[in-house]
């Protein structure tokens, strides 16, 4: 009678491993593979989420260009509150630059930072102004964020819309109660006087840089160039 030899404990330990191996090497290729198939719909979106917010604050009727792919990488950047590298989305119409559209933060909120997305023409008017992130209190200083506003015919942030140093002075880029333009909610001022403080600091960083800002597209001269 033949005796069954047990598996000792290097084989088995062995064995294991190699099943272990073998199931990460599984696992990772179906990751991969999943990756693969997912990828490019996850990048679709992200885009497509990004332009969702730009023509928020930028009409259509001013770009026929792809602002995405038109972009200048800024550094943290103290004028326009951001403490970390951001995108500035460079608009153009016919070739021409028109408008840029980039992100600001108001530090002094009421409830703390206040996110921003900006709209400049290269009029230097402002085309557009949106808050896309804040912890404001609700029913008192969120009624900057036109989401949460209750008058939704003329939401308290478009009273940017269309301004400029050239049509309002910067002495006034204040709230009524600082003896500046903007409106603000009876009590709750703290918050609007933030947001107009970042928008006003976001057009003069525009004013300051303006030929960087709405340089030629560099693709679009290398292109000239190789026709000459």
């Amino acid at each position: 009678m033949s005796v069954v030899k047990e598996p000792s404990a290097t084989g088995m330990a062995a064995r294991t491993s190699v099943i272990l191996f073998l199931f990460v090497i599984i696992f990772t290729a179906i990751l991969a593979g999943a990756y693969g198939l997912t990828a490019s719909t996850i990048r679709e979106s992200a885009a497509e989420e990004k332009m969702r917010s730009i023509r928020e604050v930028l009409p259509s009727s001013l770009y026929d260009n792809d602002l995405l792919a038109d972009s200048v990488e800024l550094p943290p950047t103290s004028e326009l509150g951001l403490e970390d590298p951001s995108s500035l989305y460079r608009a153009r119409l016919g070739g021409k630059p028109s408008a840029v559209v980039f992100e600001a933060v108001a530090p002094d909120g009421y409830s703390g930072r206040i996110r921003l997305l900006v709209a400049v023409q290269a009029d230097g008017r402002l085309a557009g102004v949106r808050v896309t992130q804040h912890k404001e209190t609700p029913g008192l200083g969120d009624y900057v964020d036109p989401r949460k506003d209750k008058n939704k015919e003329r939401p308290w942030i478009t009273q940017f819309n269309g301004l400029s140093f050239a049509s309002l002075p910067e002495r006034e880029w204040r709230v009524k109660k600082d003896g500046g333009h903007f409106d603000s909610n009876a009590g709750a001022t703290v918050t609007p006087r933030a947001v107009v403080k970042a928008v006003k600091k976001a057009v003069l960083f525009v004013d300051a840089n303006r030929d960087r800002l709405f340089a030629s597209n560099p693709e679009s001269s290398a292109r000239k160039e190789a026709t000459r």
